[in-house]
């Protein structure tokens, strides 16, 4: 913290309480000019994003602090959810003055005005996603039981008969990428694996789409109402939230709601489904869900890619139908066993469209969760000119936290701990405390580069056959293994709720999409690392501090990242080194003995401090 500073949002003393502040709720800032500068007035300048309002608020002079002079006010926040930009004025008696937004004064060396998110806190978030431990599957590729015919099924489907086939990535005679090539994994395939989740102490299963579809990747919807045959029937899908739920587990579905397939009962573009589809008549139930121009040659479709064809949220057939109807896509999955959906693509989404999903969730299942995919700081996101309301209290629960990957990932490959702190701390700062605690946590996804190969790898190979297939050399494997395991222990230690995309605990390798997508290992497992997360999900399952305790930074500094976390008197402390030398580390401790739950060592405190050598790329959880 750089001297002179006279206001920080994170300091107790300039700003409470932390962070966001529920409607109506009322903010103390306090704020310490130098006495030298001769500031006697200091006013709070305000800009309401979404009324567009401006107003300023004088604050009291307390009168002088030694070298400071102090002003103070409490200020209620608007009654309805806000976003609120910020910055202090201080003028002299004689008119003279200045704005704090940029000229010296702010701690962090930014310019710019402070947030200050105004939440909805009347609507209360389930607990026990942010609390447990999210297991991501990509069902083609978990776990298959016999191999599937795909005679008479959407889509040109060929499928591989050896299960440890690499996925097709080459494009076809025509240039495109299908993905038609099918694995078989299925529902009965993950039900026949629950308990060696449960073994993990998973307590969310994020699947992702399971409803009929042309390609492997099921983002392109053929039929909502339809589990994917090749994946089973809707009983299966009942059975396996049933058993899921004996096991302590609840399954989250992935709804893509912004594009449907150009394959699919709704467009009909290939003809395949008996009715007269979007592309084959305007006349078709389904012809107002898109934008054509002109019909049936061109039309709006997800990133241009002709075989997503984007719908009209607006359309009031459409929102019926996914959303507000009796029987609408929400609420049937909801009632048939699933605890939550995930919106794919969340920017592109209407912020009405996504509050009324919430209203008909929490209407049909009070207690499920509504995830968003977004990659930035959702609290603050401008998507498509417009300022977003994901966090607000009205729409998602929570959301995909990929700032904290961004973050973790720089640190893990030589960054400095500082930099995740600041980063970290902005998340927790901007977001209302449900959704802070909410948040999804993770290294990967089906998104991005598995995180073996991420943090194993010296170097990304340039061409996609290259990359197709590279595999780290042992000693690199070896230095990726041990910064992963750094890294799941910062997963699982942080607040949020930690998620395994399916086969990282299992060791497995790839760059992007399809090679961060293979099949599961099962039998080839690597042993020591699956037995490490088994670790750590027993920690995180039986410890309350790592499931809803409090965050508070003990060192951030090149390497060296340590953070405790408290909850009812029970304390975790979590350490780490992510560098490739030995480093020392001194904390202030009360108490006798402590111990870590990692390694089972213990350390013994001496005149009130705990000293500590951290070895290379490793990990403690003191409890």
């Amino acid at each position: 913290m750089s001297e002179p500073f006279v206001f920080d949002p994170r300091c107790e003393l300039c700003k409470s309480p932390f962070g966001a502040a529920s409607c109506g709720q009322e903010v103390t800032f306090h704020v310490r000019p130098l006495a030298r500068e001769g500031f006697t007035h200091c006013a709070l300048a305000l800009r309401y994003e979404f009324s567009g309002r401006q107003e300023e608020r004088e604050l009291s002079c307390i009168g002088p602090e030694g070298e400071r002079v102090g002003f103070v006010l409490t200020l209620a926040v608007p009654s309805e959810p806000e976003l609120i930009w910020y910055h202090f004025r201080f003028w002299r008696d004689d008119g003279s003055g200045c704005d704090l937004d940029g000229t010296g004064y702010r701690s962090d060396g930014r310019t710019g005005d402070w947030q200050l998110t105004v939440y909805d806190g009347s609507r209360p978030t389930p607990d026990w996603f942010g609390r447990g431990i999210t297991y991501q599957i990509f069902p083609d590729r978990f776990c298959r039981l016999s191999v599937p015919d795909p005679a008479g099924m959407v889509g040109d489907r060929q499928v591989h008969g050896d299960w440890d086939d690499a996925p097709e990535w080459r494009p076809d005679a025509q240039g495109e990428v299908r993905n038609r090539d099918f694995f078989g994994g299925s529902l009965r395939g993950i039900l026949s694996r629950l308990d060696a989740l449960a073994e993990l102490s998973v307590t969310t299963l994020y699947l992702c789409p399971i409803f009929e579809s042309a390609s492997n990747h099921r983002y392109n919807t053929a039929d909502y109402q339809k589990i994917d045959p090749m994946l089973g029937t809707e009983e299966d899908f009942r059975e396996l939230c049933r058993e899921a739920r004996k096991r302590g587990m609840r399954v989250l579905l992935d709804g893509v709601f912004n594009h449907t397939g150009s394959n699919s009962v709704y467009f009909n573009a290939e003809g395949f489904y008996p009715g007269p589809g979007a592309a084959q008549s305007q006349t078709s139930p389904y012809s107002a869900w898109y934008s054509f121009h002109p019909w049936p040659s061109d039309y709006d479709a997800w990133w241009g890619i002709r075989t997503l064809p984007a719908v009209n949220e607006d359309c009031p057939s459409y929102g019926e139908f996914i959303i507000d109807g009796e029987n609408s896509v929400i609420r049937r999955w909801l009632r048939a066993g699933a605890s939550g959906w995930r919106l794919d693509v969340a920017d592109e989404l209407p912020d009405e469209f996504i509050a009324r999903i919430r209203a008909a969730m929490d209407e049909t299942v009070p207690d499920s969760f509504l995830l968003g995919e977004v990659w930035e700081d959702g609290s603050n996101k401008i998507a498509y000119s417009r300022r977003r309301k994901y966090l607000l209290g009205g729409e998602t629960h929570g959301l995909m936290n990929y700032p904290f990957r961004t973050a973790a990932l720089a640190y893990l490959q030589g960054g400095d701990a500082a930099d995740f702190q600041s980063a970290m701390e902005t998340i927790r700062e901007n977001y209302p405390p449900p959704a802070f605690y909410s948040a999804l946590n993770f290294l990967g996804t089906h998104d991005t580069a598995r995180i073996l190969t991420v943090l194993g790898a010296e170097y990304t190979p340039g061409s996609k056959e290259e990359r197709a297939g590279f595999r780290l050399s042992p000693e690199r494997r070896e230095r990726g293994l041990a910064l992963l395991r750094v890294a799941a222990a910062l997963l699982y230690a942080f607040p949020g709720s930690p998620m395994i995309y399916y086969g990282d605990e299992a060791g497995m390798e790839g760059w992007e999409d399809p090679f961060n997508r293979r099949t599961y290992p099962w039998g080839r497992e690597d042993a020591a690392l699956r037995a490490f997360h088994v670790l750590l999900g027993r920690l995180r399952r039986s410890r309350l501090s790592l499931q809803k305790g409090d965050i508070r930074y003990l060192r951030a500094e090149g390497h060296v990242l340590a953070f405790s976390r408290s909850w009812e008197g029970e304390t975790t402390t979590a350490l780490f080194n992510a560098g490739d030398a030995p480093a020392a580390l001194e904390l202030p401790w009360s108490g006798s003995g402590v111990r870590d739950a990692l390694s089972d060592q213990s350390f013994s405190p001496a005149d009130g401090l705990l000293r500590l050598e951290l070895p290379p790329r490793s990990a403690y959880l003191l409890v």
